[in-house]
């Protein structure tokens, strides 16, 4: 490789570490990851678990989001109509599949770490890409784990599906007793996780007046 490829090569990588940090922080502020849990009677369960990576804006800023699936190599923007008062349609880019989540998406992140609240629901989402790798989706006390982490992402309010998948179970499909006995497990395991205090968090500072 001569100079001047040593220099455009040079250019190229600074390039794409800008593009990098642009789009990191970019999907701090409009990205989200999700994975809601539903009804599907066509599943073997009758449930499904659908892992998505969205950005949304506006339709004059519908470029940006064809950046991204040039620069990921995998997703598609789509649109949603509006008929409010808005004045222009919303674009959704849309990871789904789920190859490209665990392949390109869930590195990507590893990588280049995200600096907001979006860190935290990002290692969930990772962590129930990594339960549905091993399968975990297709098992009553896996849907319950992964309902009972999707529940703690983006704020949502409480699961109406982990309501059933907990309350109804014996009812929906037969499950072994030791499969009963796992979610069992799991279920006391997260209540007893979600009681304990913080280390560092002690009683509350004094602020009267001395």
């Amino acid at each position: 490789m001569n100079g001047s490829e040593n220099v455009w090569s040079a250019e190229n990588q600074q390039e794409r570490l800008i593009t990098i940090g642009w789009l990191v922080g970019f999907v701090d502020g409009e990205g989200c990851f999700s994975c809601p849990v539903f009804q599907n009677r066509t599943m073997t369960l009758g449930w499904q678990v659908q892992p998505a990576f969205v950005v949304v804006q506006g339709e004059s800023s519908r470029e940006v989001l064809e950046e991204m699936v040039r620069f990921f190599g995998c997703g598609k923007v789509y649109v949603n109509r509006r008929h409010d008062n808005h004045r222009e349609d919303l674009f959704r880019y849309c990871v789904s599949r789920f190859g490209d989540l665990r392949d390109v998406i869930i590195p990507f992140f590893e990588e280049n770490l995200l600096r907001t609240a979006k860190r935290d629901n990002f290692a969930k989402f990772a962590e129930i890409i990594g339960l549905m790798e091993l399968r975990r989706h297709l098992t009553v006390s896996g849907l319950i784990e992964i309902a009972e982490i999707a529940q703690t992402m983006n704020f949502r309010k409480p699961s109406e599906a982990l309501r059933i998948l907990r309350d109804h179970t014996p009812t929906l499909f037969p499950v072994s007793t030791e499969e009963d006995e796992m979610a069992r497990t799991l279920r006391r395991r997260r209540e007893a996780d979600s009681n304990v205090q913080p280390a560092n968090q002690g009683s509350p500072p004094d602020r009267s007046t001395k």
